[in-house]
């Protein structure tokens, strides 16, 4: 799963995070803060991505940057699969079933994304701070603990809708987060 790389990622991120990180700190202590904090961007991150997935024309779920890059319908895939597989071991819930393929349409690569918002919100409902280090497989068998695995799923948030954002704009469009606010009567 890729992360910010780079200094120039690093204060971006700082940058976007600093509001919440200043509202949580000015604020009383909060219960079960890692956990709290990752639940708490879930709505913000199933709202905008799956509104970038609707923004992407059908026709354009095989697009490619660079032949060598992935499709935004693979993005699709992967960002579903991954919420699915890291909200399943967060929780210790069984990930549903779902089998997707580049060749899906546009409609049921976007259910899917609903879909795995859906299952984290459900999943991760009862999850709190009190397991953080307990140790947990994920990818490529490498052993880690439940706050990277909680860590890994904002980041992935984080990396996932910026590369929608990347394939929007490439293609024309203005990702969610970019549309102008709704004009005040």
């Amino acid at each position: 799963m890729a992360c910010f790389t780079g200094v120039g990622n690093l204060a971006a991120a700082a940058a976007r995070f600093a509001p919440e990180i200043a509202a949580q700190e000015s604020a009383a202590p909060v219960a079960n803060p890692v956990s709290t904090t990752v639940k708490n961007q879930l709505p913000r991150f199933s709202k905008n991505m799956v509104a970038a997935a609707e923004a992407m024309p059908a026709e354009k779920y095989g697009f490619k940057p660079t032949p060598e890059m992935n499709s935004f319908g693979h993005l699709i895939i992967h960002s579903a699969q991954s919420n699915t597989l890291l909200c399943s071991k967060i929780s210790g819930t069984t990930a549903p079933e779902s089998k997707l393929a580049e060749t899906d349409g546009k409609d049921k690569l976007v259910a899917a994304l609903k879909a795995s918002f859906e299952f984290c919100t459900t999943a991760l409902a009862n999850v709190d701070d009190s397991k953080l280090g307990e140790s947990m497989v994920l990818f490529g068998n490498r052993p880690a603990s439940r706050a990277a695995a909680l860590i890994g799923l904002s980041d992935g948030w984080n990396d996932h809708y910026g590369a929608q954002a990347i394939y929007l704009r490439l293609s024309g469009i203005l990702p969610p987060t970019a549309q102008p606010a709704p004009a005040k009567q």
